[in-house]
């Protein structure tokens, strides 16, 4: 297995504002939660998939969605991706998913304005069970990928920020 990248937590300024401004939780809730974020881990040596973690509790009604800011930014080599996808689980009894299928997570969206902080945004797809998910347990799981580019690629674009900014 090849090493080619580090999460880290994103600052507490960062954090505290995505918080509020997608979950509408207070500032001091919001620190609160920062302090107890963990990085994300495999649970085993086998496993492809590194655990991320709620940052706080998640209640989901069946076919809401919830954009969820995680405090993790990804340093990721060039070369490779993190592909984001909800933990089997939480897909099997609640139909979970990730709105746009599989999160992909650049290696240069770790440079963006926004520390390159990975939000996920979840529905339930249950059409009767309400998702709640606690505080620290895992929600969605990344796997890192290596990928190609074209013999004649040029792309030189410079990314700053997540959701469709690298079509604008």
């Amino acid at each position: 297995m090849e090493r080619m990248a580090r999460f880290q937590k994103v600052s507490s300024a960062q954090f505290v504002e995505s918080v509020v401004d997608k979950l509408g939780i207070s500032e001091a809730e919001a620190l609160r939660a920062y302090e107890s974020i963990n990085l994300p881990t495999r649970a085993t040596s086998g496993s492809a998939g590194y655990d991320f973690f709620a940052p706080l509790k998640l209640t989901l009604e069946p076919g809401r969605s919830i954009s969820v800011p995680t405090g993790i930014r990804a340093e990721i080599s060039e070369g490779w991706v993190l592909m984001l996808y909800p933990r089997s689980g939480l897909g099997f009894k609640f139909g979970m998913r990730l709105d746009n299928t599989v999160g992909v997570i650049d290696c240069d969206y770790y440079h963006s304005d926004n520390e390159g902080h990975i939000i996920a945004k979840i529905t339930n797809g249950s059409s009767d069970k309400t998702l709640v998910i606690e505080a620290g347990k895992g929600f969605i799981q990344g796997v890192f990928t290596p990928f190609g580019i074209t013999f004649d690629d040029e792309a030189d674009g410079i990314r700053n920020g997540g959701f469709g900014s690298t079509t604008k």
